[in-house]
């Protein structure tokens, strides 16, 4: 697998050592709502995450929450609650919100202030080192000792304005040192050899990441809008304290546009996942995000939606045809090599610097292929046994998930149905169609009617 490297800014291949990859990908602060631009992340590294699995690779993946921040010190005072409130009201959320979006739960979620001892012990090897220095206000990474910074964002000094996203403080050697703690009497804080307070942003991220994942890790991702500072100062400061380097990879996904500007919170005009998945469901929104290169912008619109939830019908619609085959025994097409060609294809795009959207197209191919011979009655159930373990095999490493129905549900929905035909071949069709809009309405099942009464029932996401 060859993936665009931010670092070296080319396709790099990844290593893979002891058969283990390891992945730190930057997680949210926690103080309010998670959004689609977060959504897309997660979403881009689960698929990275389960196309690895998938090739019987171990992976090691940290996702981090930023439980204390001065954003959410805000919150909380706004609110006129404890930080702690505020912060595990949000982690619980987007705990929720990953589930409906069934991101895989192997993944591990540290949290910052489970940290903050092993914070203390890497500033004093800082401090040691003379990397960082104290002043009143708290204690700085000196960037001028570390003289690759810039490596990543490609920024020189000469280059970055002092105030231009880099904290102002009159007290700093340098501009563009950054705090790796902020000296405070105010609650939360924690003790020190140097006073209380509490940590920085960017040491927070560092000591989890070297905490979980050892001194080097295979791949480390985010936003692109973590490339400078936040990514740019955990390299100055990880690589000053091991010597040795901080990543191999640096992954970054496009930002998410709405009315072509990025959604985020400071602009205002953000989508949280929980309205985005009630609106238009978990697979719709999935296919969204895997519809567009990773790194590229996404634009969030009405037409793009209508676009992913129709490829999701149609992905359901061939699901369900797969699990209903008629009985005829001809065999329209070598199904064996059709299926397996496709999986190919889907490997080798996402081998190319994940290419999830060409990928997708694929997948896509085989699914028009699929319906257009269901609507003939062609499919057989011996071409179903075949494709349909790589259909569900597909649909895994994508992350897409097709809605169940109990079994005491499933015989409900038969015996209507079965019910729903005698009607039919009555010409009752007044009763008919209501049993039809019984099983909508109670089960979210849509029917399709094939020839000589047959019929198949699939149970859709956001019916309405």
């Amino acid at each position: 697998m060859k993936l665009y490297n931010t670092l070296t800014t080319k396709f790099d291949e990844l290593q893979i050592n002891d058969n283990n990859i390891k992945i730190y990908l930057c997680g949210i602060t926690v103080y309010d709502d998670s959004h689609v631009g977060h959504a897309r992340t997660i979403i881009i590294f689960d698929v990275l995450h389960r196309y690895l699995l998938s090739k019987r690779i171990k992976v090691t993946f940290i996702q981090n929450f930023t439980d204390i921040d001065d954003k959410i010190i805000k919150k909380a005072k706004s609110l006129n609650v404890d930080y702690q409130e505020v912060s595990q009201k949000y982690i619980k959320q987007y705990l929720e919100d990953a589930s409906r979006l069934n991101v895989l739960e192997e993944i591990q979620y540290p949290k910052a202030t489970d940290h903050i001892h092993y914070m203390i012990e890497l500033i004093t090897f800082l401090l040691e080192k003379n990397y960082a220095y104290i002043t009143p206000n708290g204690i700085y990474f000196y960037v001028k000792k570390f003289t690759q910074y810039g490596k990543l964002s490609k920024k020189t000094s000469e280059s970055i304005e002092s105030g231009a996203r880099i904290e102002v403080d009159l007290s700093k050697k340098d501009p563009l040192d950054f705090a790796l703690w902020k000296f405070s009497s105010e609650s939360p804080k924690w003790s020190t050899p140097w006073g209380t307070g509490r940590p920085g942003w960017h040491i927070e991220c560092s000591a989890m990441a070297l905490k979980h994942l050892g001194n080097t890790m295979d791949i480390h991702g985010g936003g692109n809008d973590l490339i400078f500072p936040h990514h740019e100062n955990e390299i100055a400061q990880s690589e000053s304290i091991t010597g040795e380097e901080f990543a191999k990879i640096w992954m970054h996904c496009g930002m998410v546009n709405m009315n072509s500007e990025k959604m985020s919170k400071s602009i205002g005009n953000i989508v949280s996942i929980q309205n985005a998945i009630t609106k238009w469901g978990a697979n719709t929104l999935r296919i969204l995000c895997l519809s567009t290169q990773y790194s590229k912008p996404l634009d969030y619109t009405t037409h793009n939606l209508l676009e992913s939830k129709s490829k999701w019908r149609m992905i359901e619609n061939c699901f369900y045809e797969l699990q209903f085959p008629n009985s005829s025994k001809d065999e329209p097409f070598d199904a064996l090599k059709v299926s397996q060609t496709t999986l190919t294809s889907i490997r080798k795009y996402l081998e190319n610097d994940f290419n999830t959207s060409l990928a997708l197209s694929e997948f896509m191919k085989l699914v028009s292929e699929l319906n257009n011979y269901a609507t003939q009655e062609k499919i057989t159930r011996n071409i179903s046994n075949i494709v349909f373990p790589i259909f569900q095999e597909i649909l895994y490493i994508f992350g897409l998930r097709v809605l169940e129905l109990s079994n005491e549900d499933k015989n409900e929905v038969k015996n209507q149905i079965i019910l729903r035909n005698k009607f039919r071949k009555n010409k009752d069709f007044e009763e008919s169609d209501k049993i039809r809009m019984k099983l909508k309405q109670k089960y979210g099942i849509e029917l399709i009617d094939h020839k000589n009464y047959r019929t198949i029932w699939k149970k859709v996401e956001n019916s309405n």
